[in-house]
């Protein structure tokens, strides 16, 4: 019998795992061998941080995109089909694609010796996927975004030529050692002996900045600096920047994306060819407007912290010119009480979403409601007056999105291809 879910290989150690059970980076790379993908040649961008992350790979694809050069990105989670976490050229591959993927790499698993000491992850069996097609269609670069770590995560066992650090908060406490100088140790660990260059947006605070620039000392043999990027001095126009906390994102993306090409000794793209590219970046569910039949407006922003919520208050109120409605989904390991506090003067529906690694346990205001998300629909959200704001995970965004028919297929068109030089592989 056919499996019809072509992701079905990607996810079947995971839906499998025993509790405690940790992923195993040695079995990762037993695969990467078995597959023929050890030691390849493409110059690869890795995107590390704890918030932005995908809205940063999206940007730096579309400019090295701009610039001619063919892209394969991958990201994680998708919003609403498993093909959008390897994208070539701002395009999903299609299901027999993946399906495809999932055939080979299943194979080379079967080779590799029984183990019970850990899991092929999801997101290290995607980014195998992503090598896999880079490799096929004959990918000038690529550009991962790391999944929650970065040292513990298989873009690790690559040697990426551009590390790009977005902000990091003191999230996944448990998983990544306990202390936030911890996480940035795991995430800035990515830096390896052929990286060429390092940038990072502003963190929270001094001393998160200082483990960030010892970390990348100690990486790169002390070669290395960290550029600290200005999000107050862009190199872009602001109309090709997306609003709220994902322009900072953006630009770093951008500016990622420049030092690979530098490091490659490539040109970076023609103006016209890179303000083209980047004004048909559509990012759905990072404050994106959807209109419903009905004439309601909901706007959708996948945010979790208080600086997003607060970010996404003041957005909708400057586009929509008032809020009537706050549907807010996050799980226990999100800023609830962030959201509480901000959110305090405003009608909110608390919406829950089934999923395996997702609880909703704790208490609420009690004057809010509560829904399931399955039962949104375009009646119901009308229900909830002309003027919504939709706030949560990506798992709740990809819901809404799906409910909404909103294509994601697609994230930005690059120009028609030219002759170009090639990136010098490392």
């Amino acid at each position: 019998m056919v499996d019809p879910r072509p992701d079905t290989v990607f996810f079947r150690e995971w839906d499998a795992r025993l509790p405690g059970q940790r992923r195993s980076l040695d079995r990762a790379r037993a695969v990467l061998h078995h597959t023929g993908l050890a030691g390849h040649q493409q110059p690869t961008l890795v995107v590390v941080g704890s918030k932005g992350k995908g809205t940063t790979a999206s940007y730096a694809s579309a400019y090295l995109a701009a610039g001619g050069h063919r892209v394969v990105t991958v990201t994680s989670p998708e919003l609403r089909e498993a093909t959008e976490r390897i994208r070539v050229d701002g395009a999903a591959v299609d299901p027999a694609t993946l399906a495809g993927l999932g055939d080979r790499l299943a194979a080379a698993i079967r080779e590799l010796p029984h183990s019970g000491d850990g899991y092929l992850s999801p997101s290290g069996l995607f980014t195998l996927g992503g090598l896999l097609v880079a490799r096929e269609r004959s990918a000038d670069v690529l550009v991962l975004e790391a999944g929650r770590g970065g040292r513990s995560d298989e873009v690790s066992l690559l040697d990426p030529t551009v590390v790009a650090i977005t902000t990091i908060l003191g999230e996944h406490l448990t998983e990544l050692g306990g202390t936030l100088a911890a996480v940035v140790e795991e995430k800035a660990g990515v830096v390896g002996p052929g990286t060429a260059a390092v940038v990072a947006l502003p963190q929270p605070d001094a001393a998160t900045t200082r483990v960030v620039r010892e970390v990348v000392a100690e990486r790169s043999g002390r070669r290395l600096p960290v550029e600290l990027l200005d999000p107050d001095r862009p190199e872009l126009p602001e109309h090709l920047l997306p609003p709220g906390l994902g322009r900072a994102n953006a630009l770093l993306g951008c500016r990622a994306a420049a030092l690979l090409l530098r490091a490659g000794g490539a040109p970076e793209p023609a103006g016209p060819a890179l303000a083209a590219t980047l004004d048909t970046v559509r990012l759905p569910g990072r404050l994106s407007l959807h209109r419903l039949a009905t004439g309601t407006e909901l706007l959708v922003d996948a945010a979790v912290s208080l600086a997003g919520v607060r970010t996404s208050l003041e957005y909708a109120r400057s586009r929509l010119g008032g809020i009537d409605h706050v549907l807010l989904s996050l799980p226990d390991d999100k800023d609830l009480a962030g959201a509480v506090a901000a959110l305090a003067d405003l009608p909110v529906t608390f919406v829950t979403v089934t999923a395996s690694h997702l609880r909703f346990t704790r208490p609420r205001p009690p004057g809010w409601g509560a829904v399931d998300a399955d039962r949104l629909d375009p009646s119901y959200l009308s229900g909830l007056g002309r003027r919504v704001l939709a706030l949560g995970t990506v798992s709740f965004v990809g819901r809404l999105l799906a409910v909404l028919q909103v294509p994601t297929t697609v994230i930005f068109r690059p120009p028609p291809r030219r002759d170009r030089g090639r990136l010098h592989p490392r």
